[in-house]
């Protein structure tokens, strides 16, 4: 089984919002998530999450301490996925889409309330992000 690795970083502002995406391709239904992104070689799993926040957000940043690796098995296509999230400080940038794969559609700040709610990329991520906020 062929194995995917990837980043993510989960970055709260002073008012305590996560910094998300919308996400998806252009024909299909677009879901939220923190800047997350595949592994290219040669990168580490923090620098991987450093250029996925930029791509993806236009943000400079630095990573403070990786939180939580995902690890999960998607059998219908067959892959297996490890994920690892890093919390993140923006250090620079401003709001840009820079996303060469032209998937990331909005940048925001969400409320610990709006992530209750939100359509999430990967809803399993919604109780561990809600921790984070806490």
């Amino acid at each position: 089984m062929e194995l995917r690795e990837g980043a993510a970083g989960v970055c709260l502002n002073e008012n305590n919002e996560l910094l998300m995406v919308l996400q998806g391709k252009e024909d299909e239904k677009k879901t939220w998530s923190v800047p997350t992104g595949g592994k290219e070689d040669g990168e580490t799993f923090a620098s991987c999450c450093l250029r996925e926040v930029w791509e993806e957000t236009g943000y400079r940043a630095e990573t403070i301490e990786e939180l939580m690796v995902k690890q999960a098995e998607i059998e219908e296509i067959p892959i297996q996925v490890e994920v690892h999230y890093y919390a993140v400080k923006i250090i620079g940038g401003a709001p840009t889409i820079c996303d060469p794969d032209h998937l990331i559609h909005e940048i925001a700040w969400k409320s610990r309330e709006e992530l209750k709610a939100l359509k999430l990329s990967y809803p399993e991520d919604r109780e561990f992000l809600l921790r984070v906020m806490s």
